[in-house]
């Protein structure tokens, strides 16, 4: 259910905790996994999610059952001067929202996940004396959490190189909570052990570019004689294109904009080639998943390549950066793997030594601690 920010104290009086941020699913889905624990801990625990505009996060939210909140926010970084005044006009407005939320929600605590949207809200809930914490999921803080961490009264961290960024007497290090639906599959062993099947996936948005690689990439593992199960996520804005490449190639593979079932997805994958997100890099470890990782060469501060030398540095994953990345070479690699099984669950064995299943628990501990 979406809630405007009027009418609140008709349908608000059971919720407890708020829940604050977005942009992406890599913000999205940690906020999740620390709800479903809340939701386990306290019994009629009421969560509140309050997010941007976009309508990808009120469809995950909506989902997963949820009730979301929207403010009138948007990013700052990167926006150029005139489009940062515009932006920085609109706090004042996205401020007295938080704070009509906070009043009609009158939460225990409030949790900041990063992103635009958790700023306004971590900022009015510490004006108003609730116990706020932040989430930092990447290497490199982003702008907001960067901010938030002087207000704020906690910061976890999922990657131990952030804790310098922050106050040291403010930090927990935590690791990035992972949606305790992804072990379903992967507990259970291999659907379809005879076959080497590929997960290709450039977060929730999708990824040109490994898109086309991809899809190149397979034209040349078919013309040596490498047939593997394909899952594919292409995206919303490159899906038409992606099913017309494919076509065009006489490939019979049918990718999806956004993977649903991302527990069977991951419990069926030999190797998964991604974007390299905080929380795709979490998922991989907690899941034991070997990778080829192409970060995004725009994240900022490079970010998503310092997550993906995390990775790199055990042993569990390969990098190719994006300037570098072509068919021919993506194949090469790809069947280097394939021909090379005992490779995988070495790197298999590695990659989990950074995974965290208990991430959610250590921050909703936290935040009891901070309640009393």
């Amino acid at each position: 259910m979406v809630l405007g920010v009027k009418g609140y104290h008709q349908t608000m009086d059971s919720f407890r905790f708020i829940i604050a941020g977005g942009g992406t699913g890599g913000h999205l889905f940690p906020g999740i996994a620390v709800a479903r624990e809340l939701q386990a801990r306290f019994e009629n625990a009421g969560i509140l999610f309050v997010v941007g505009r976009k309508k990808m996060e009120l469809e995950i939210l909506r989902d997963y059952g949820f009730r979301v909140a929207s403010i009138d926010v948007e990013g700052l970084k990167g926006r150029g001067w005139k489009k940062g005044l515009h932006v920085l006009s609109r706090l004042p407005k996205s401020l007295c929202q938080s704070a009509a939320i906070i009043k009609a929600a009158d939460p225990r605590t409030v949790l900041g996940m990063g992103g635009y949207s958790s700023g306004p809200m971590c900022v009015a809930a510490r004006v108003m004396g609730i116990p706020t914490a932040i989430h930092e999921q990447n290497s490199y803080p982003g702008l907001t959490n960067r901010l938030l961490a002087r207000v704020v009264d906690r910061v976890f961290i999922s990657f131990g190189e952030s804790r310098k960024y922050f106050k040291a007497g403010k930090v927990l290090f935590t690791g990035n909570p992972i949606r305790n639906e992804l072990y379903q599959y992967n507990d259970t062993g291999h659907h379809y052990p005879e076959k080497f099947t590929l997960l290709v996936m450039g977060g929730s948005q999708g990824a040109k570019a490994i898109n086309r690689a991809f899809v190149e990439a397979l034209t040349i593992l078919r013309s040596r004689g490498k047939n593997p199960e394909v899952i594919h996520q292409s995206g919303k804005t490159d899906y038409q294109r992606v099913v017309e490449d494919y076509k065009n190639r006489e490939i019979d593979i049918t990718p999806v904009p956004f993977i649903q079932d991302m527990a069977r997805a991951y419990g069926c994958a030999d190797l998964v080639v991604s974007r390299a997100g905080a929380t795709t890099i979490f998922e991989l470890a907690a899941l034991g998943k070997p990778s080829i990782l192409i970060p995004y060469p725009y994240a900022a501060n490079q970010h998503q390549d310092t997550n993906a030398r995390s990775l790199m540095r055990i042993g569990g994953a390969e990098m190719i950066h994006q300037d570098e990345l072509t068919g021919e070479g993506l194949a090469r690699v790809l069947i280097k793997y394939m021909d090379d099984r005992s490779c995988l669950q070495e790197m298999s064995k590695q990659v989990q030594e950074m995974g965290c299943r208990d991430a959610a628990k250590g921050i909703v501990n936290q935040l009891a601690e901070m309640m009393k």
